[in-house]
């Protein structure tokens, strides 16, 4: 039988697995609403916790930072009394105990756990994949390799046409080299954007310089000497390439919670509240699939908005809170020039509203589900997208009728709409 939990929630002691930027949210959040029990943080990468989305970008600029953008420093894990254990991994999870072992043998218990295990990329499965040169980029080390090899390249190959995709073709641009990035889908990002957006990000990508190459996957890769020189597309065409990088989208880490015996469906399994099957554990961030309230089904969602918001609302909820998850998504991407930054969840058969002007590329798609705004996407256009997570948390919804009109401005109806509650 599970031991009781202690009586006051401040003082439980609480272990998280993951120390990304939802497994430090948690942390200190807890500590910050008042918390004052035990608390230990596990990562596995031996470095200081640090953010993700800047290794796509600024990191790998000729003029970006050379130094790793942690998200605390040192200091404030002492000063905070959160045990930090990194370069270590969570071999097992008792749930009748109450207890993580780490891989080392040591042994946290716990009266609450934390699953913030994120995700891992997803491979590519075809000969030639364990080639020299052919990278991957999800953590600070493959962050450090790619800057490193950009300079002496020659010529890149990306496969995938997502976000990873396209940032790191836009940074390779500022390193002078002419990227080619082949997609097996239709158009780029094709899950994530309107095909409106879609089509301007690739047509902006083609005016930079990008060899975008859309409908084609790569079938096989060659290499001289154990290291990659090109790659063989499933149509037969051949890319010379020296540095190739796989962003073909990322699987989420449950095999802890498996292992535990927690339910996992495309992430691991939970509650409103962000609970899983054991009422002691949570997950949260870019592992957790959740009921999404405004999309209207089970997800994850892979943003530092959801990792964040997800992290400070298990941390009130381990101090005694009862609301459920209902946080706006929302999203960014740069890439080059294209600021593009979306707020809500789109679906498929959406229907799409484009104001502003594709033509100067400052532009918002707005997406509409049963007469409802859902979800809008804009392109270097902030102050839509300030106002479109304004509107859509607040539940209102313009007429598709009234962004037809050229005067309208979601920026004022915002105003208006929010004023007026």
């Amino acid at each position: 039988m599970c031991p009781n939990p202690r009586s006051d929630p401040a003082g439980r002691r609480v272990v998280v697995i993951g120390a990304g930027q939802a497994g430090v949210q948690v942390a200190d959040a807890l500590r910050q609403s008042g918390h004052v029990g035990p608390m230990a943080l596990v990562g596995d990468e031996p470095v200081l916790p640090y953010q993700r989305p800047p290794l796509s970008k600024e990191y790998l600029s000729p003029a970006g930072t050379r130094t790793a953008p942690h998200l605390r420093a040192q200091q404030y894990f002492a000063d905070h009394r959160i045990d930090l254990y990194i370069g270590v991994t969570a071999a097992t999870v008792e749930l009748r105990s109450r207890a993580v072992r780490l891989s080392d043998g040591r042994e946290l218990p716990y009266d609450v756990l934390v699953l913030a295990t994120g995700a891992a990329n997803r491979t590519l499965a075809v000969p030639g994949a364990d080639l020299a040169g052919i990278h991957t980029l999800r953590t600070l080390a493959d962050a450090e390799t790619l800057r490193s090899a950009l300079p002496d390249s020659r010529a890149v190959l990306v496969v995938g046409a997502g976000f990873i995709g396209l940032e790191f073709a836009a940074a390779a641009r500022e390193h002078g080299l002419r990227a080619t990035v082949i997609e097996a889908a239709d158009r780029p990002l094709g899950r994530a954007l309107s095909p409106e957006m879609a089509g301007h990000i690739a047509a902006a990508h083609q005016k930079a310089g990008t060899d975008l190459r859309l409908g084609e996957a790569v079938a096989r890769f060659t290499g001289d000497g154990g290291r990659v020189n090109g790659a063989i597309s499933t149509k037969g065409a051949r890319y010379p390439a020296d540095l190739v990088l796989v962003g073909i989208g990322v699987v989420p880490r449950v095999e802890l919670a498996v292992q535990a015996g927690l339910p996992v469906a495309d992430g691991i399994v939970v509650d409103e509240y962000l609970r899983t099957a054991d009422s002691a554990v949570y997950a949260v961030g870019d592992c957790a699939n959740h009921p999404n309230v405004h999309a209207g089904v089970r997800m994850r969602v892979e943003s530092v908005q959801n990792a964040t918001d997800q992290a400070r609302h298990a941390a009130s909820m381990i101090l005694g809170g009862t609301d459920t998850y209902a946080d706006l998504p929302w999203f960014w991407s740069h890439q080059g020039e294209l600021k593009l930054q979306i707020a809500g969840v789109r679906r498929p058969d959406d229907e799409s509203v484009v104001t502003g002007d594709p033509d100067v590329g400052r532009f918002s798609v707005c997406c509409y589900r049963r007469g409802r705004l859902v979800a809008v996407e804009s392109l270097n256009c902030p102050a839509d997208h300030v106002a479109a997570r304004r509107v859509l948390a607040a539940g209102r919804s313009p007429e598709p009728g009234q962004l037809r009109d050229p005067g309208f401005s979601l920026k004022e109806f915002a105003r208006k709409t929010v004023a007026a509650r």
